[in-house]
């Protein structure tokens, strides 16, 4: 089993020294999904929710989330993110959200990707809350993490 990289042998937590790291070029990308109530999805697509464009406020959520990601994670260095896109597609059973964060760096930005699609999940659920109490937040997941040397 691999080491905890944030854990020190005393057992404290600890951010990772990155500073002898290359710097690369670094994407990820991330996924989810939220369930929701057929009149629910007719609402967002009519755009007749009271709190307004849902997959819009969405998606600009996201973009903010994922940027404040070294503020709500601990451990997680702050990062100058050079891209990310938030996309909100309507399904048959509620929203999938498409998250892709770039930047280059000396470590990775898949918590960033991670981020902007909770805070866009979580954005809808804020939204729709008077009118679906059934909505399930699921499969939010990293899809895809690259590095490259540039």
């Amino acid at each position: 089993m691999k080491k905890l990289t944030h854990i020190t042998s005393a057992g404290k937590a600890s951010m990772v020294d990155v500073s002898g790291k290359p710097e690369q070029l670094r994407t990820a990308t991330a996924t989810g999904h939220i369930r929701l109530e057929k009149e629910t999805i007719a609402l967002i697509r009519e755009n007749k929710v009271k709190k307004g464009d849902v997959l819009t406020i969405a998606e600009i959520a996201g973009i903010q989330g994922g940027k404040r990601t070294s503020d709500l994670i601990p451990l997680c260095h702050p990062l100058a993110i050079t891209k990310l896109d938030v996309k909100a597609e309507l399904t048959e059973t509620g929203v999938n959200i498409t998250s892709l964060a770039r930047c280059t760096g000396q470590t990775g930005i898949e918590m960033e990707a991670l981020t902007a699609v909770s805070i866009a999940l979580l954005t809808i659920y804020d939204m729709c809350k008077a009118v679906d109490k059934n909505m399930v937040i699921e499969k939010i997941r990293l899809v895809e993490k690259r590095k490259e040397t540039e």
